[in-house]
């Protein structure tokens, strides 16, 4: 007799709904989206226990027939899709045509439906999967499905459910992306017969933000212009630098109106906040992607939180390169108000123009000018030994005599003391960005005056990220040097690995490293860039490959070396307790805001906080 046999319907249609619902959120997830589906403008969801116990889900949209709700009990019944050609242009939040059936296997389920134009619905109970009554009723317009005892003939599904506060959470998260995503449509949300939140429908997409997440996050929020390019179209709104959580929980994404969960989107925020964010945090993003649905596969996963685009690196690129231009108009903004025309400031005080004189502490000390012209010729001189002698050599080896020696090579221009403006202007608010210096607190705080109120800036962050993107810069236009290794390394990593090596080798040569194949998903390395310190480049080049594959195409080929670059101005920038005269604080300011992203150091602190009048009058007592 054979060992193989048909699973009973009953159990086939109970692992199929494994597949698709997890929990209670699963089921407000489905639900939810086949209401938006059918042109909803009012969508209500009550839920008692944690949705353990009833979910129920009420709409406002087209409705069925009799014929058509039995039908949508039926597995793979849909009005989504026609074809396998459908498939590839799906425009619809559903289309498997699996929700319906799976969780009515699962509970006690209740369906009551009546299009706009008829006299009278039908109302389905169906138990456990099997249908008991199918009759008429008299329910408003819409659908109404009612959901209870979730589970309750998988006793050992049920035992994985979490606390009810943990479930009704996830159904809150839930319930957030769709309204989000879906601006135009009112949600009102109950927990055991207590309205949670109720969202309106919304003109816009900030209205709707600031309904569910308030005004004062909202405030936060830089708005996305959208340049369409190459068929991809992003908008919506993401974090100022330095406003991020702990996980990447606010991260909410978009996908032709999809609340999805990519990598690849992942990876191109990250790229476009580069050292703006402290490790560890992620940023708060409201982002929406638009393409052609033939661009992207939604068909991967039954619970369709996963999608692949056909150009992951198109992707990747456009959302880098949106959260750069987006951080850069907001820099932009900042950096006019503050670097005004002379005409709108008032006459210097000539105790506060006074030039500079020998006495005057610099912006870098002596001792520390010739250290940072030390570390920053060796950056400048490890390209010249490369390029002095054809011979290999070892790592660490000084140069041979003969070549430039490591104090040979010029510090960049600016390096040095700033220069001092004739008139150091003295800065009034006239709008509600442009700056009036007050003063320093404690060394450390340079304080300034806007129309929002107070604004403190840290000049040792400031300093830090002035002489970062110097050096930086400098290094990009000299290039990257390669310093070759005595005895050749040979690295095996894994075939996916070896792949992007040899598929990536010319960007990889770019960046300093000289590798070659060297059998079957082993390399050979010849050469490293002179700034890649490590005591095991073996392991350190799987870890480069992890690093490179979030980069874009656009990334500086200097990435891996800008922790260097960043543990070097840290040592060399002005520290707390030096005193800055009034023309060397201006100075640092207006190099700050001339910087590419002036709000945070290289480590991703802020450089400046603005603390509003808002707040400053609740501390004082003045409004609650």
């Amino acid at each position: 007799m054979g060992r193989i046999a048909l699973l009973p319907d009953e159990v086939a249609s109970q692992v199929a709904a494994g597949e698709v619902i997890e929990r209670p959120a699963s089921v407000v997830k489905e639900l939810v989206e086949n209401s938006v589906d059918a042109g909803a403008g009012r969508i209500e969801v009550s839920i008692a226990r944690g949705g353990a116990s009833v979910i129920r889900v009420v709409d406002d949209g087209i409705g069925m027939d009799r014929d058509d709700a039995l039908l949508s009990l039926e597995r793979h019944a849909t009005s989504k899709i026609r074809t396998g050609q459908d498939l590839a242009r799906i425009q619809t939040l559903g289309f498997r045509g699996e929700a319906l059936p799976s969780i009515a296997s699962i509970s006690r389920f209740r369906l009551s439906t009546r299009p706009r134009d008829a006299l009278e619905g039908t109302e389905i109970l169906v138990n456990g999967g099997k249908i008991e009554s199918v009759k008429a009723s008299g329910e408003a317009p819409g659908t109404q499905i009612e959901v209870r005892s979730l589970f309750y003939n998988l006793p050992a599904r049920r035992k994985f459910l979490r606390s009810e506060n943990t479930e009704a959470s996830h159904i809150q998260h839930q319930l957030s992306l769709q309204a989000i995503g879906h601006p135009n449509v009112g949600f009102v949300s109950i927990r055991d017969q207590r309205i949670v939140f109720q969202a309106p429908p919304a003109g816009t997409l900030a209205e709707r933000i600031q309904d569910l997440r308030g005004s004062e996050l909202f405030e936060q929020l830089l708005e996305i212009q959208p340049e369409p390019a190459d068929g991809i179209t992003i908008s919506g709104f993401v974090a100022r630098p330095g406003v991020s959580r702990s996980t990447k929980v606010e991260q909410i994404l978009f996908v032709n109106g999809r609340a999805v969960e990519n990598v690849t989107v992942q990876h191109g925020l990250r790229e476009g906040y580069h050292t703006a964010l402290m490790k560890g945090q992620y940023p708060v993003t409201f982002l929406f992607l638009e393409m052609d649905p033939e661009a992207v596969d939604v068909n991967v996963h039954p619970a369709k939180r996963e999608v692949r685009f056909r150009e992951p690196d198109a992707i990747r690129n456009a959302v880098a390169e949106t959260i750069r231009r987006t951080l850069e108009t907001d820099r932009r903004r900042w950096s006019q108000a503050f670097h005004k025309p002379a005409s709108a400031t008032r006459a210097p005080d000539p105790a506060q123009r006074a030039p500079l004189t020998d006495s005057a502490p610099p912006l870098i000390p002596p001792s520390e000018q010739f250290a940072l012209r030390r570390d920053w010729a060796e950056f400048n001189s490890l390209g010249t030994r490369s390029r002095a002698s054809d011979v290999p050599e070892q790592i660490g080896v000084p140069p041979a005599s003969g070549v430039p020696g490591p104090f040979d090579a010029p510090l960049p221009p600016d390096f040095n003391q700033p220069g001092v403006p004739a008139e150091a202007p003295n800065f009034h608010p006239k709008s509600t960005h442009e700056f009036k210096i007050l003063g320093v607190l404690g060394k450390l705080y340079i304080l300034m005056e806007n129309g929002e109120g107070l604004v403190l800036v840290d000049q040792h962050a400031a300093h830090e990220r002035i002489l970062f993107e110097k050096l930086r810069h400098q290094m990009e236009s000299e290039g990257v040097p390669t310093q070759r290794l005595l005895i050749p390394l040979t690295v095996n990593v894994a075939p996916k690995d070896y792949d992007w090596i040899t598929t990536n080798a010319p960007t990889l040569e770019r960046m300093g490293f000289a590798m070659e194949p060297f059998g079957n998903s082993t390399l050979k390395i010849d050469g490293i860039p002179q700034f890649f310190r490590t005591e095991d480049p073996s392991v350190a080049i799987r870890q480069l490959v992890d690093e490179l594959r979030s980069m874009t195409t656009t990334t500086s080929r200097l990435r891996m070396g800008e922790d260097v670059i960043a543990k070097t101005v840290c040592r060399h920038a002005i520290k707390a307790n030096d005193d800055l005269r009034r023309p060397e604080v201006e100075k640092l300011l207006n190099d700050l805001m001339s910087c590419d992203l002036p709000y945070c150091c290289p480590h991703g602190r802020p450089t400046m906080i603005q603390i509003g009048y808002g707040e400053l009058e609740k501390k004082f007592g003045r409004k609650v």
